[in-house]
């Protein structure tokens, strides 16, 4: 699954915390900051897993604002 997150999501630990919540769900994949300010996401893994992530995801970290959540299935 492909997810780009927007809001107040760069220099708030999104990233880490991503990375630290599909590790924990035994996902695999990458986060990248992207140069218009939104987070690049690629994650793969079992189905449940993979959206239990999403939900996380858009709840993001404390300090973060999610605004929007684009999510394509690959």
């Amino acid at each position: 699954m492909r997810l780009v997150v927007c809001g107040r999501v760069q220099g708030v630990g999104f990233r880490y915390f991503t990375r630290r919540e599909g590790e924990r769900l035994g996902l695999v994949g990458w986060v990248k900051n992207t140069p218009n300010g939104d987070v690049e996401i690629e994650a793969e893994g079992r189905e449940d897993k993979v959206e239990r992530f999403v939900e996380i995801v858009r709840k993001g970290p404390s300090a973060s604002r999610v605004t929007d959540l684009q999510i394509q299935n690959m």
